[in-house]
């Protein structure tokens, strides 16, 4: 009977035993199979990826999108700014420069206002002011042009008065020169008393007058003139002038 027992206690082991490897070889077979628990973790990891990638993609799209259309955009706005610009300077540049308002003038009756009045020293004499009375500097070139009366020729010049440049007005400032109206020892000849003075201006080629004649007022008795009559050229300050 005790054999008995202990004969059916090992077949009830053996049997467990045998039960306990099936379930460790299923286990283990489980385990390497491709399509068990592994795959579902790596089917959830692949569909997250596919469904992240999805949106990102699509909004890299967007980006390069947006991207292109704001550089398209922006690259065409550049492009008709620039065309505006560059006719906006070629029309400039083809356009007539405008003149500088520094650029000097010849000084002549329209810019200038002339002043003639007798001196007491040197006798006989008399000093025309030109003061410029326009907004740009002028040039005062060679010497007065005058013309006392109905005379159709104007007097000679004194040559050794000749400054050294040329008499240059800022707007304001005078120019001078002098007239010898007679001899004083009485030596000159045709003397006669006029009541009437033009004063014309030379260009820079002293060839003719340029624009405007001054006519400066006379003292009303007149002036007394003969034919040593001469005038000396314009200076730039009025002792200069009178010295001669």
């Amino acid at each position: 009977m005790s054999e008995f027992r202990t004969s059916r206690t090992s077949r009830t082991r053996l049997v467990a035993a045998a039960a306990t490897a099936v379930l460790a070889a299923l286990s283990l077979t489980a385990c390497s199979d491709g399509t068990g628990t592994k795959d579902e973790g790596a089917a959830a990891t692949s569909s997250a990826g596919s469904a992240s990638g999805s949106p990102s993609a699509s909004t890299g799209g967007n980006s390069s999108s947006g991207t292109s259309g704001s550089s398209g955009s922006t690259g065409s706005s550049g492009s008709a700014n620039g065309s505006n610009g560059s006719g906006s300077t070629a029309q400039t540049s083809a356009g007539k420069a405008p003149t500088s308002a520094g650029k000097p003038v010849t000084c002549e009756g329209s810019n200038t206002k002339t002043v003639a009045a007798p001196l007491n020293r040197p006798v006989n004499h008399m000093l025309l002011t030109v003061t410029n009375t326009g907004s740009k500097t002028c040039f005062l070139y060679g010497y007065p042009a005058v013309a006392f009366g109905e005379a159709q020729s104007v007097p000679p010049v004194i040559e050794e008065s000749q400054p050294q440049a040329v008499v240059t007005l800022e707007p304001g400032q005078s120019g001078y020169a002098s007239v010898s109206l007679s001899a004083t020892d009485g030596s000159g000849s045709d003397g006669r008393t006029e009541k009437s003075l033009s004063v014309a201006f030379y260009g820079r080629s002293m060839s003719e007058s340029v624009g405007k004649t001054a006519h400066p007022a006379l003292p009303a008795k007149g002036v007394y003139i003969d034919d040593s009559l001469k005038v000396t050229y314009w200076q730039q300050e009025m002792d200069n002038a009178i010295n001669w």
